[in-house]
Order: structure tokens, then sequence, then C-alpha cells
């Protein structure tokens, strides 16, 4: 019989809507445990803000692991640095968010809780408080010291991951090496398997520049330097093919031949993702030792306490978090004893 999952929520912004959407969460029934990594008072006001009606309750990780029962806000206890009011941002709560991931990070390395689900951060408050933040993939990836970590967004059967994340356009062609995508490619193939149990995944991998490069006409880095990278995987046995041009890569016959669709960079396969589902996508973290999975969407400051947030995303992600953990256990004695020995 299978444990009781512990799952790490942190809300994101405090101003946003992350406390807002996990407070709504905290409503419904989920087959693990829910430990939302936070401020109590601020889930508290938020709550009556609201008008909300939840038992709130301080976790204690030596009492047995429950599944989430509604109405039942389980709290790790992170103090915010200054009071919040919904919809204001404020500087010096930005150690505040960078503190709620490294708890709950440091958590789930040590097999506390199976996996992390993450609300919307604000990246420009948390750069004018002087921390360089450019996206949870990044710093996830430098707290993990993980060399190779893939952002991949899902919506429904669609999935889309990412060569580059996120960079200005004019830096992408010179971030993108045969070695690297080489291990994309690699982890993508190991990390479908592991966290979404697909025993053969078939990745299609687009083209940077028009076309393909149109033989070199439109540019050579896809003859050059993406094409090595597929051929060598494939000779390993990886089931990868491309690339592809991007502006043909998600009709309907490309996408039924394969599971995952791998772009150049951040607005080459977003756009079609959030089309497809915006509200409902869940961004996920590949590569890492830990599982992460994450709403599809930013702090929407102008929704925040207003009773309108939509929780769709967050419930996806909280739902993919489960299943992932469940494939990782299936796989393994324990669900990080697969994942610590690659």
């Amino acid at each position: 019989m299978e444990p009781c999952l512990r799952i790490a929520i942190t809300p994101g912004e405090p101003a946003g809507i992350g406390p807002d959407l996990c407070l709504a969460v905290a409503q419904e029934q989920f087959d693990a445990q829910l430990i939302f990594v936070a401020d109590p008072v601020l889930l508290q006001q938020r709550c009556e803000q609201l008008g909300l009606e939840l038992t709130c309750k301080i976790f204690d990780p030596a009492l047995a692991a429950h599944t989430q029962q509604p109405g039942e806000l389980t709290v790790l206890p992170v103090p915010l640095q200054t009071p919040t009011v919904a919809g204001q941002l404020a500087v010096d709560n930005a150690s505040y968010v960078l503190k709620t991931l490294s708890v709950a990070t440091k958590l789930c390395l040590h097999q506390t809780f199976s996996a992390l689900v993450t609300g919307p951060a604000h990246k420009g408050i948390m750069n004018e408080g002087g921390i360089p933040f450019t996206g949870h993939t990044e710093y996830l990836a430098a707290s993990t010291q993980t060399q190779c970590v893939v952002m991949l967004l899902a919506a429904k059967e669609l999935r889309v991951a990412l060569a580059t994340t996120h960079l200005p356009l004019s830096q992408v062609p010179a971030h993108i090496n045969t070695g690297d995508l080489e291990q994309i490619i690699q982890t993508l193939h190991q990390e479908l398997q592991l966290k979404f149990n697909i025993k053969q995944p078939r990745i299609l991998v687009c083209g940077l520049n028009p076309h393909a490069g149109e033989n070199g006409h439109l540019g050579r880095e896809d003859s050059i330097i993406i094409q090595p990278a597929i051929e060598r995987q494939r000779q390993q046995g990886i089931d990868v093919f491309g690339p592809i041009p991007a502006d043909t890569a998600f009709i309907p016959h490309r996408l039924a031949a394969c599971d995952v669709v791998l772009t150049m960079y951040h607005d080459q396969g977003l756009p079609v993702l959030k089309y497809a589902g915006f509200g409902s996508a869940i961004n996920v973290t590949l590569g890492l030792p830990i599982i992460r999975t994450s709403v599809d969407h930013g702090t929407a400051l102008e929704l925040a306490g207003s009773g309108q947030a939509d929780p769709s995303s967050l419930r996806a992600a909280i739902q993919a978090a489960i299943e992932m953990s469940g494939h990782v256990y299936a796989k393994a004695q324990s669900p990080f004893e697969r994942l610590q020995q690659q």
C-alpha cells in the first residue's frame, strides 16, 4: 500500500493571487496532504478578506500524513518581513518569497515532502529587493546544484519543453549548442519515462530559424548545431526527430506522432501552449532531484483579495505533482530513491 504523500505549496508573491489560490484549493479534497509554506497570519487575513472559513493548524512532521480534507489549512510557518496588502507590492517581502522556496526545497530534498508546487512570484519586485531572480526554474537549478534542468509546460495532452528559458531573444542563438541540446534531450527522455510513465517517449525538436534554416539560406544553426544533437541521440536509442519548422510543428498529425515538442526559446512554443490551455496548464521543472510543478500564470495583482482568481492551474499542478510522485514511488522503494541514483 502506498503511503500518503505530502505536497509542499509555496504561494509566491504575498500581495498577489497566490494566497487566494491556496485558500481555494484548501476547500477541496486531494489524495495527499497539502502543506502550505507561508505566513499563517497572511493566510488568515486573506481568508477573512475573502469571507472563507478554514481551520488552520501548524504542520507537525511527527504526525502521520493524511489526505487533504475540505476546509483544512495546514501551514508550515514562514513569517513575512512586513505586513502586506492585497494588490500592493512591498519590496521588503522579496526575501520572504525566497525563504518559502528555500524551506520547501530543503524539506523536499530531505524527503519530508514528496513534491513542491509553486505559486506565482513577481520577478520585478524580487530584483528590486536586491535578489537576482529570473524564475523558479533557474533558482531551483542553482539551489539543488543541478546542471541540466528543462522547463516543460503541459496542457492536457500537449507538452512543450524549452531549450532556453528566460533570455532576451537576441541572446538565444549564442546559448544553443549541440552538447546542451543532447543533455536536454536525454533529460526529457528520462524524465518522461520516470515522472509521466511514458515507456518510449517521442520527442519532436523545433528548428531555430524560419523553415528550420531552409538548407542554410535562413541560418545555419539548424544544420550545424541542432541536427547533430538529434542524430547522436537517435544513435543512443532515443526516439527524437527534427529539426521541424516551428510554424508546422504544432499541426495535428505532428502532435499525434510525439509526446513532447522541444522548442528553442520561450516565445516559440509557449504562445501555442497557453492558447491551448491557459488557466489550466502547468509548469514542470524536469531534471531536478525533486518533483516540482507550478501554475502557468503570474501574480495578477489586480485580482488579489477579490475572490475572482481561478484556482484551476494550481489545482492541476497539485494533481500533477501527486501523479508524478506516484509514478516515481512505483518505480522505486521510496519516492526519491530513483531520482537520487540518476
